[in-house]
């Protein structure tokens, strides 16, 4: 791995499952970004930075942490979950926290966001990313918070 290569990591545990099978195009066509994405396993649980960086962006139904080298990476958790208003969802952290990866962020709820008819599936995007830099890209099987979903080159 080169220097400037970031592995980014699961910010949940569940199933890997690809961008493709996110019910929502932007996502699902990469429009923002290439990446992939997880069913997270239901429960109660908390999302996590998925690189060491700055927190940019922090809204309690997604989050962007820039890292060093000012690569963005993207955390929806689940579609259409803007339309909540954040009910359901607890910040953990503050927008301009430096954080590392692992770092719990928000506090959520997936099976609570499926059961009002959402879909949980989180996307993980490396926005603005050519899609020839990432490697290592996992896109099924499953995975645990902290597990490397792939490597931004």
């Amino acid at each position: 791995m080169t220097e400037s290569a970031r592995v980014v990591r699961a910010p949940v545990a569940g199933r890997a499952v690809g961008l493709a099978a996110v019910p929502d195009q932007v996502f699902a066509q990469a429009m923002v970004g290439p990446g992939t994405a997880i069913d997270p396993a239901r429960g109660p649980g908390e999302a996590v930075a998925p690189v060491d960086g700055r927190l940019v962006k922090l809204h309690p139904h997604a989050f962007v942490v820039v890292d060093p080298a000012g690569r963005g990476v993207l955390v929806h958790l689940g579609v259409d979950t803007v339309e909540l208003r954040g009910e359901g969802f607890e910040l953990l952290a503050a927008e301009g926290d430096e954080v590392t990866a692992g770092r719990p962020l928000v506090r959520w709820d997936p099976a609570a966001v499926e059961s009002g008819g959402r879909s949980p599936i989180c996307p993980v995007v490396a926005l603005d990313a050519e899609p020839d830099r990432l490697a290592h890209l996992v896109e099924s099987g499953q995975v645990v918070t902290g597990d490397e979903l792939f490597t931004w080159m």
